[in-house]
């Protein structure tokens, strides 16, 4: 009897060890599950993760592209002002020039042969005018006779003076000092008034013309600077406006403009296109934001910005816009952080958690 009761003791006491231990096992292994769940609760965030920039004001400059053509600042079509023959040829293609430097010589023979003859009358004519001038002054003479040799003298005078100048016509020279292009007429040439002898371009200057909108004609004013550029050539060259029409062209309702630059160098050349790039007007506390952030809508424009830890939509009006920035002109302020991913998720007032601030 006490046998039995004493292994009833023993079971008993088996049993309750083992209900024990597994009641540790069991805390133990559910501590150790739970831990994993709790740490996931503790890192998730709290709403919807986004990315955000702060809005800052900066200087701002609207520009505009426009086409252009390079002329020579100077460019005359070198011509014979007389019916005459050719007899030198001193222009030499392609060379630089100076002003005034002998071009072209015309045969002028017969006009030095007509000089020398009125220059000889010229003579005879004077000592007449002096003879009557001392008769009349010592009443020997009528004073109408005088008169009439004087005016003859002037008239002879006067014929003598056409004709240099018709002599010196036929010594043609460069109006200006320039570059002159390809020669048409060789010595033994007869050429006709008009005739195209050669053209002599002055480049050390270019005229640019281009059109701008009819929107932007009183932005633009003389003395303003232009950038410009050509197919030909990377580098970047400056130039001033220094005219323009004084009405717009009523088809395509642009206003053309002349600017002028230097090209010293002469790596330009007349009738090469041009590629202007024109600033229009300059904010010095113009506010930008990343094109991403813009929701477009029937109504315009509006983006998210971060209110505490919610999203708040705004409308806005837009400015100028660039590749990856575009201007605002109404509806934020400096400081504004807006929100520039997830948006497709969001809606007013969500719950936000911000991943990423620039």
């Amino acid at each position: 009897m006490e046998k039995t009761i004493q292994s009833t003791k023993i079971v008993s006491g088996l049993i309750l060890a083992g209900l024990v231990l597994g009641s540790v096992f069991l805390k133990g292994y559910t501590s150790k599950g739970t831990a994993p769940e709790k740490v996931v609760a503790e890192n998730k965030p709290a709403g919807i993760p986004v990315d955000g920039q702060i809005i800052k004001s900066g200087s701002l400059s609207e520009e505009m592209t426009v086409s252009g053509t390079l002329m020579a600042f100077q460019e005359v079509s070198i011509m014979s002002e007389l019916n005459r023959k050719v007899i030198s040829v001193q222009a030499k293609e392609g060379k630089f020039v100076n002003a005034g430097a002998l071009l072209f010589k015309l045969d002028d023979a017969d006009l030095l042969a007509e000089l020398e003859q009125l220059k000889q009358q010229e003579k005879l004519v004077t000592l007449n005018e002096r003879r009557l001038k001392d008769l009349v002054d010592r009443e020997a003479a009528v004073q109408q006779d005088y008169d009439q040799a004087f005016t003859n003298l002037k008239v002879l005078q006067s014929k003598i003076e056409q004709l240099k100048v018709m002599i010196a016509k036929t010594n043609i020279r460069a109006p200006f000092s320039g570059y002159l292009g390809i020669v048409n007429v060789y010595s033994g040439a007869y050429v006709s008034a008009g005739t195209s002898l050669a053209q002599l371009t002055d480049n050390s200057r270019l005229k640019i013309d281009f059109a701008i909108p009819e929107k932007h004609a009183n932005t633009l004013k003389t003395g303003d600077e232009v950038k410009y550029y050509v197919e030909s050539n990377v580098k970047i060259h400056t130039a001033r406006i220094v005219a323009h029409e004084s009405s717009l062209d009523p088809k395509t309702r642009t206003l053309l403009m002349r600017a002028i630059g230097s090209n010293s160098s002469h790596e330009l050349l007349p009738g090469q296109s041009a590629r202007l790039t024109i600033r229009l007007n300059t904010s010095g506390s113009a506010l930008m934001v990343p094109n991403q952030a813009l929701i477009p809508s029937s109504q315009g424009y509006s983006v998210y910005v971060v209110n505490g830890n919610k999203a708040e939509i705004k409308s806005i009006e837009i400015g100028q816009r660039g590749a990856s920035l575009v201007e605002v002109t109404k509806g934020l302020a400096s400081g504004d952080t807006v929100i520039t991913s997830n948006m497709l998720r969001l809606s007013p007032d969500s719950q936000i958690s911000l991943v990423k601030l620039h």
